[in-house]
């Protein structure tokens, strides 16, 4: 097998990270997120037309009523639509907003099924406890894989964790995508696919030190990463594949959710390579440190004639 020398690019690829998270934090400083209504507050509706409806005519009534910023998508089926109100409306304006559609329809009679008012404090409960679950796996991570490892193995995986989670939330405060609780439950979720990639190469690196003991800790990790990269492509790639479908056929609802997904496999692929062992080569890891350590009985034994 021809050996490829990842880390004979481990310069440049501690620049681009350095670039992707400057970036990342200094728009999410400035810009901050686009946060949505699971965290900002605002109203909800759900309504069923007799007839299909008809997305773009809704959006142009609601602007028209001086109703910007409203979100309107299909919700289940072409008669159902969910509508969403951003933070200062209230559930007294929901039914306003359903008189005027009545009063707009050409498609039939509109019913409204839900009207539901979530205020700010709610919000920032969800903001609150949606980053403390975060900061909590990002804890459970280092522990178990310190447990499990070693410890420069620990800090090596959630560095890459860090490196994914930052550079995603970037990501949406840049191109200002709408950031809600769907978006935070695809964060623990490249969270985990992240950290099922780095444990494979992990797991790998630490195989090769114990076998390969003549061989510098640079050459194991690029035998290691030569070896598992068919694998870490091939899962990346299928998986990509089904999150491009769902963002593009799976409608608005789930949208932000594919994105970001589609943005942290990418980037978790990315750090399982060169952010995770990047970090292994800056903490000096060695033989010795993966060394099984062997009984003091077991050597005497050993010595024994």
């Amino acid at each position: 097998m021809k050996i490829i020398n990842f880390m004979g690019q481990r310069t440049l690829a501690i620049i681009f990270s350095a670039v992707l998270i400057c970036v990342a934090v200094g728009s999410l400083a400035t810009r901050q997120l686009n946060w949505g209504l699971d965290f900002t507050g605002g109203t909800l509706l759900e309504v069923h037309y007799s007839e299909s409806a008809d997305l773009g005519a809704i959006r142009e009534t609601l602007q028209a009523n001086g109703y910007p910023g409203a979100v309107v998508v299909s919700f289940g089926s072409d008669r159902d639509v969910l509508i969403r109100l951003p933070h200062g409306y209230s559930d007294e304006q929901g039914a306003e907003l359903l008189a005027k559609l009545q009063s707009a329809s050409t498609r039939g009679a509109v019913e409204l099924r839900r009207n539901e008012f979530v205020g700010p404090q709610v919000g920032d409960e969800l903001r609150e406890q949606g980053g403390l679950a975060m900061l909590l796996a990002l804890a459970l991570v280092m522990l178990y894989i310190g447990f499990r490892f070693q410890f420069k193995f620990a800090v090596g995986a959630v560095v890459a964790l860090i490196h994914d989670v930052v550079i995603t939330l970037g990501f949406f405060s840049v191109f200002g995508l709408e950031f809600d609780l769907t978006v935070l439950a695809a964060l623990l979720a490249v969270i985990g696919y992240s950290l099922n990639d780095t444990i494979v190469v992990s797991d790998r690196i630490r195989e090769n030190f114990r076998k390969i003991r003549k061989a510098e800790p640079v050459e194991v990790i690029n035998i290691s990463l030569t070896e598992t990269l068919g694998r870490t492509l091939v899962t990346s790639l299928t998986t990509l594949l089904v999150l491009v479908a769902l963002a593009v056929f799976g409608g608005e609802i789930i949208h932000g959710f594919a994105i970001a997904l589609m943005v942290g496999v990418f980037i978790g692929t990315y750090s399982s390579i060169y952010v995770a062992a990047n970090t292994l080569l800056a903490l000096g890891v060695s033989k010795e440190d993966l060394m099984i350590p062997v009984k003091e009985g077991a050597e005497q034994e050993e010595l024994a004639p």
